[in-house]
C-alpha cells in the first residue's frame, strides 16, 4: 500500500473533481436502473404480463446489484476502486443500449439482470471512496451531494423516459437513456482523481483470519444492522410506490396517459434537496434526529397520496421522497463513519440489504395492489415505514462503536 496524502478538503483543489465525479456516478448509475419504472404499465401492455411481473424489469436488476455488490467489493481491492467503478458503469450503459433491442420480454429480462450485476461495481465503492478520501467535516454533505447526483439520475431516468418513449416508444427512450449516461460514465472517468491511498492487495498476499473478516466483524454490530435494517424497509417503501402509483394514475378518476402518469415523477428533485440538508443537519443535530425524521415525512406522505386528487398525490408523493432521501442519505453516511475499518464491506453490506429490500419487496407490493389496489399498497408501505422508524429510534440508544481490532 502506498502512502496516503491527507484526506481532501475544502482548500485541496481535487474537491471540487472529487465532488463533480462521484454527482456523475451517482447520476448515471441510478439513470440507468430506474429509467424502466415508468415503463412497467407499457411492459404490462406490450408483453401481456401482469403487474407484478412488469415490475421483474426492475427487481431483477436491483436484485443482481445487491449481490454485485458483496462480489465486486474484493474486486476493488485487488484491481482498485477507480478502475472497477469505471468499468462498471460504461459497461452497464452499453448494456442498456442492447436492452433497447430487446426481441423479447425474456431477453429483456436477461439484459435487466445482466446490467444489475454490472452496475454493482459502482454503490459501495463509491461510498467506500468518499469515505476514505475526503475529510471526516466533509463527508455528510458530499455523501449528500453524491446521494443528490442519484436522486437526479432518478429523476432524469423516469421523467426523460417517459417523455421520450411518449414520442418514440419504448426502444427509443432506452437507447436515448443508455446514451446520455455513456457520456456521463467517461465524463466521471476523466474527473475521478487518483485515490490518495491505494488499496489494491497484491495477489498472494496473506488474507486476515476468518474470524477478523469485515464482514463477519459488521454484521456482529447491532448498530450496524439497525442501520442496514433501516435501508432495507426505507428502499422497500420508496421502491414500490413508485413501482404501483402509475397503475394507478391509468386508471379512472385520472386517466392520465404514459407522459402524464411519468410526469408526476417531476417531484423526484425533492430528493435533491433533502440529501444534502439532510447532511448538514445530522452534523449538527447528530444523526439520530434526522434519520427518524425520514420514516416520519413518508407517513404523512402515504396519508396524502391516499386522496383522490392529484395535486395531493404529488405532493404525498414529494414527502415519501423527501423521507426516503433524509434516511438514505443519514444512513449511508452513518455507516460510513461507524466502519472504523473495512468500510468497502460495511457500504456492501448495506446496499445487499438496500437493494434486496428495493428487489424482494417491489416485487410483493404486486400483490398487495392485486388484492387491495392502492389502500393496499398504502397499507403494506405505511408497515414498512412504522418498523423504520422504530429501528431509526432504537439507533438513539445504541453505544458510538469501539475502534477496530488489530488485524
Amino acid at each position: 500500500m502506498t502512502a496516503s496524502r491527507e484526506p481532501i478538503d475544502r482548500l485541496s483543489p481535487l474537491y471540487p473533481r472529487l465532488r463533480a465525479s462521484l454527482f456523475l456516478a451517482g447520476f448515471a448509475t441510478f439513470a440507468l436502473l430506474y429509467c424502466v419504472q415508468p415503463l412497467l404499465t407499457v411492459f404490462g401492455d406490450d408483453f401481456h404480463v401482469s403487474a407484478a411481473n412488469a415490475s421483474l424489469a426492475l427487481s431483477l436488476s436491483t436484485g443482481f446489484l445487491a449481490f454485485s455488490i458483496v462480489g465486486t467489493t474484493p474486486l476493488a481491492v485487488r484491481f482498485g476502486r477507480k478502475r472497477v467503478m469505471c468499468v462498471s458503469v460504461i459497461s452497464a450503459a452499453v448494456c442498456n443500449l442492447c436492452v433497447a433491442m430487446a426481441p423479447g420480454w425474456t431477453v429483456l429480462l436477461i439484459l435487466r439482470a445482466i446490467e444489475g450485476i454490472l452496475l454493482g461495481g459502482v454503490p459501495a465503492v463509491a461510498m467506500a471512496h468518499l469515505a476514505d478520501e475526503i475529510a471526516p467535516a466533509e463527508l455528510g454533505p458530499t455523501m449528500g451531494l453524491y446521494i443528490a447526483g442519484t436522486a437526479i439520475g432518478g429523476f432524469g431516468g423516469r421523467v426523460g423516459i417517459a417523455l421520450v418513449s411518449e414520442w418514440g416508444g419504448w426502444r427509443t427512450g432506452m437507447l436515448v437513456t443508455g446514451l446520455v449516461c455513456l457520456a456521463a460514465a467517461v465524463a466521471f472517468t476523466l474527473l475521478l482523481p487518483p485515490a490518495r491511498t491505494d488499496h489494491r492487495v497484491e495477489a498472494g498476499r496473506p488474507r486476515a483470519a476468518p474470524g477478523s473478516s469485515g464482514w463477519v466483524w459488521h454484521l456482529r454490530d447491532g448498530g450496524m444492522l439497525t442501520l442496514f435494517f433501516v435501508g432495507f424497509l426505507g428502499m422497500s417503501c420508496f421502491v414500490t410506490s413508485y413501482n404501483y402509483l402509475g397503475f394507478r394514475l391509468l386508471r379512472p378518476p385520472f386517466s392520465l396517459g404514459q407522459a402524464a402518469s411519468g410526469a408526476v415523477f417531476a417531484v423526484y428533485p425533492v430528493g435533491i434537496v433533502a440529501s444534502p440538508i439532510a447532511g448538514r443537519l445530522a452534523g449538527r443535530f447528530g444523526p439520530g434526529p434526522v434519520l427518524a425524521a425520514g420514516p416520519c415525512f413518508g407517513l404523512l406522505g402515504l396519508g396524502l397520496a391516499l386522496l383522490p386528487s392529484l395535486p395531493a398525490i404529488m405532493l404525498g408523493l414529494a414527502l415519501i421522497t423527501a423521507g426516503f432521501f433524509v434516511s438514505h442519505s443519514v444512513a449511508s453516511a452513518w455507516v460510513g463513519q461507524r466502519a472504523t475499518r473495512d468500510r468497502g464491506h460495511a457500504s456492501a453490506l448495506y446496499l445487499l440489504w438496500y437493494y434486496v429490500g428495493s428487489s424482494i419487496m417491489g416485487t410483493v407490493g404486486g400483490w398487495f395492489w392485486s388484492r387491495g389496489a392502492w389502500p393496499g399498497v398504502t397499507a403494506f408501505c405505511a408497515g414498512l415505514l412504522l418498523l423504520a422508524l422504530i429501528a431509526a429510534l432504537a439507533l438513539w440508544r445504541i453505544p458510538a462503536r469501539g475502534a477496530a481490532p488489530e488485524r
